[in-house]
């Protein structure tokens, strides 16, 4: 059975829209400068536990107009373009990312199907309507959150519209930059 572990960049007021310094909010890259080898062995060991990737419509949007032309010496943008991805999404009609499958219809249902076969992680970046839903229907079961310290007042936060649900922390660690790490697990 598969684990679903949802990862997210969030400020310290729960914020998880714009991250990266291209997209498109007012205060995109608020994590620019927060980065260290720590932090990016983080997000690498993350990924290289995962076999699927899970992503909203608007998060896919923006890995695939970034990851397939990214190479690098690690091999994290080959995982990245190589590995399957399910893109929940009602109203795209096609998706040009290779290995992507579009599910646009019982989310739910079909990701439960996919957390009872045989391998690695399943893991959801950014997609914060879609973890919504994932934890109304008790599909997450891990939180990594990478908490920045970044106040920012507006944009879209993690939480907003999410139903009540209970997690359990097993691990919180810090980087020298100041971001921390809350690792939780869905409590049962």
């Amino acid at each position: 059975m598969r684990k679903l572990v949802v990862a997210e960049f969030i400020s310290l007021d729960g914020v998880i829209e714009g991250p990266g310094p291209n997209d498109p909010f007012e205060f995109a890259g608020w994590t620019v400068g927060y980065s260290n080898d720590d932090i990016m062995k983080l997000k690498f060991d993350e990924l290289m536990a995962s076999d699927i990737l899970l992503l909203g419509g608007k998060t896919y949007e923006g890995f695939a107009a970034a990851w397939p032309g990214r190479t690098d010496g690690a091999g994290f943008a080959d995982v990245m373009n190589k590995m399957p991805k399910y893109v929940v999404s009602t109203s795209m009609q096609s998706l040009d990312w290779n290995n992507s499958t579009l599910i646009s219809d019982n989310a739910p249902e079909k990701i439960a199907e996919l957390k009872q076969q045989d391998g690695g992680d399943i893991l959801v970046n950014g997609s914060g309507t879609l973890v919504n839903t994932l934890l109304k229907h008790n599909l997450v079961d891990e939180l990594h959150l990478l908490v920045y310290p970044v106040v920012l007042g507006t944009g879209k936060r993690l939480f907003d519209g999410a139903e009540m649900s209970k997690f359990s922390l097993l691990q919180a660690s810090h980087y020298e930059t100041g971001v921390v790490l809350l690792t939780y697990n869905a409590a049962q």
